[in-house]
């Protein structure tokens, strides 16, 4: 029979050093640290913990339970805190009151009309005034006006008046 070659078998791997441990936040390292096992004697598994959603938690301290009041006689207990008798003992006042004197919504008087949001406010231009800029007649423009200073730029404008002199 043959005889089996020392040399021929598979070399032993040596186990890696540990890697040095740093200072991580809970959650970074929870993620980054692995589970090591061997499987036999001459292989390494890595298994990487995964941080997942139904392990977190909120920072102790984070979160502050609710004060249940009215639940037997110890602190906050019978009463609620909320003296004995009385109208605000019993049940809350509505939105408003005013004791019984006429409330401030009934007090002031009811909207009338309403303020057109799309109204156009016009300049007023009068004849007199054009027959001023204007003493030997002529074609009369919004640009005119804006370079006479009669009017703003930009607004629109509207003739009124009467004028003793006749324009042409």
């Amino acid at each position: 029979m043959a005889e089996k070659n020392e040399s021929a078998e598979a070399p032993v791997k040596a186990p890696k050093a540990a890697p040095k441990k740093t200072a991580k936040a809970p959650a970074a390292a929870a993620a980054a640290s692995a589970e090591t096992t061997t499987v036999g004697s001459t292989e390494t598994v890595k298994r990487e913990q995964v941080l997942k959603v139904h392990h977190l938690r909120p920072a102790a301290g984070a979160k502050k339970a609710r004060q249940r009041v009215g639940r037997g006689e110890g602190s906050k207990g019978k009463t609620a805190g909320r003296g004995t008798k009385g109208t605000k003992a019993r049940y809350t006042v509505r939105v408003g009151f005013e004791g019984g004197q006429m409330p401030l919504h009934m007090r002031t008087p009811k909207l009338r009309g309403f303020k057109n949001p799309f109204r156009v406010e016009y300049q007023v231009v009068n004849l007199e005034k054009l027959a001023a800029l204007y003493p030997d007649g002529g074609d009369v423009t919004t640009s005119d006006l804006v370079a006479k200073g009669a009017v703003r730029k930009n607004e629109k404008v509207k003739v009124l008046g009467t004028a003793t002199s006749r324009l042409s």
